[in-house]
């Protein structure tokens, strides 16, 4: 069997590959970089891979290795061809340091350039620990120090994520993980991304867990309100928000702004249409909610008064922030959705949008929690309870601290919302149908 075969078999089954359901065509070696040689050795792969008509680009940093240690047998990727084993480097604490190494020196390597920020100060001799949790990229834990996410499906263009937190690091916002560095490539004749190393922020914590933490001490007693439970996230929620809107505030001054008038606004609404038609026709279970869904669209479409927009997160919820203790809320990841093209993910877009985004977390954050238990139906009302207090202490917050009036722009809000709500739908029915009835029932309350 080819390398490239076995690279295949690899590749469709890891949590990064965004061909899910579809069968991988012509992979191809399209860039192949020797970093470290000897045994073990680190290769730097780019590799295309096709989906009918679509073609995507992944990076595949790769370790050859004669024999492999046992501590290195869940990254396998399979026989290299020439006797050595083949793994995914990225697992291997001896092949990830000569990474940061090479940002630290501003190194270049073959087609491969690592640069450092300047003024940037970080440690080199520490060990590399991979976090298991993430879906779209590979992140890696330098001791207590620095953190290197490694994009796996990138795109040819710029990083979001590289450019938004550079400027609000400049711009002295407190609110972002203080970048270090990155790693690049030429991609199709353009400037590509493929890393960035960023201040490990050791002693926070995601949004997620803390709201989590919140919704189950809710649950645990009988008969307590969201007020009353021992965990209240509301003052949390309202500092969340308040941080987003200073986050916003920080990105129109560097990226400029825009407004959205009235052939934005129709195509806008266009779009949402066929999302909803496309979920619609995927998932039965919608269409009892279409016409709700879709009323609200054309409220929208009707909208007279231009809206500004601006570039935004794109992708923004309870996992994409944490809470430090020096500098309260951070936010993390401005990648975007990661399905949408790069073009998109740096297109201007309402605000509202970030948003939605955190309200419906807050939905996702009470509800997921009642997914198979046998007292569901008795803790509806709980966690509607939850999420009502929250969303209003976050949109509080957000439109104190100068963000564009929620209740103010009311029938964007709502839109965008649902809108979300039936890219949820989506999802879940594709991959993950136990917790389809989350947004389903959300959406039977609005």
């Amino acid at each position: 069997m080819a390398f490239e075969d076995t690279l295949a078999t690899w590749l469709v089954e890891q949590r990064w590959f965004a061909g899910k359901g579809r069968e991988p065509r012509d992979l191809a070696i399209v860039a192949d970089t020797p970093v470290t040689r000897g045994d073990p050795e680190l290769r730097h792969l780019i590799v295309t891979v096709s989906h009918g008509t679509t073609v995507d680009y992944y990076q595949v940093p790769v370790g050859l290795r004669r024999r492999l240690p046992t501590r290195l047998k869940h990254a396998r990727i399979g026989p290299s061809g020439d006797g050595r084993q083949a793994y995914d480097a990225l697992h291997d604490a001896e092949l990830t340091r000569p990474l940061i190494e090479g940002i630290a020196s501003d190194a270049t390597i073959g087609s491969l350039r690592l640069r450092k920020v300047e003024g940037a100060d970080f440690g080199t001799d520490a060990s590399s620990l991979v976090i298991s949790k993430e879906q779209s990229n590979t992140s890696l834990v330098y001791g207590e120090e620095s953190i290197l996410k490694v994009f796996r499906r990138i795109a040819p263009g710029p990083s979001p994520d590289l450019e938004v937190t550079t400027a609000l690091a400049r711009a002295g916002s407190e609110h972002v993980a203080e970048p270090l560095g990155w790693i690049e490539t030429r991609l199709e004749g353009v400037t590509t991304s493929l890393a960035i190393l960023s201040r490990y922020l050791r002693l926070a914590t995601d949004g997620w867990s803390m709201a989590a933490t919140s919704v189950r001490d809710l649950y645990a007693p009988p008969e307590t309100g969201a007020a009353d439970a021992g965990g209240d996230f509301a003052g949390e929620a309202r500092r969340l928000g308040q941080a987003t809107a200073e986050v916003h505030a920080v990105m129109a001054d560097a990226f400029g702004t825009d407004v959205a008038d009235a052939d934005v606004v129709t195509e806008l609404t266009e779009r949402m249409f066929r999302k909803l038609d496309l979920a619609a026709a995927a998932v039965p279970e919608l269409g009892k909610y279409a016409d709700m869904i879709g009323d609200s669209y054309s409220q929208l479409a009707k909208l007279k008064k231009p809206f500004p927009v601006q570039r935004v997160h794109g992708d923004y919820h309870l996992g994409q922030v944490l809470r430090t203790p020096e500098a309260g809320w951070v936010v993390l990841d401005f990648e975007g959705e990661p399905a949408a093209p790069l073009a998109e993910r740096r297109a201007r877009s309402s605000p509202l949008r970030d948003v939605a985004g955190m309200l419906r977390s807050f939905d996702y954050a009470a509800r997921h929690q009642l997914v198979g238990r046998p007292d569901a139906d008795e803790q509806a009302a709980t966690a509607h309870d939850w999420v009502r207090r929250n969303s209003r202490a976050f949109r509080a917050g957000y439109a104190e601290a100068g963000g564009l009036g929620p209740d103010e722009n009311a029938v964007l809000l709502r839109a965008l919302q649902l809108d979300k709500a039936v890219y949820e739908v989506l999802y879940e029915a594709r991959h993950r149908p136990s917790w389809l009835p989350i947004p389903l029932d959300s959406l039977a309350e609005f």
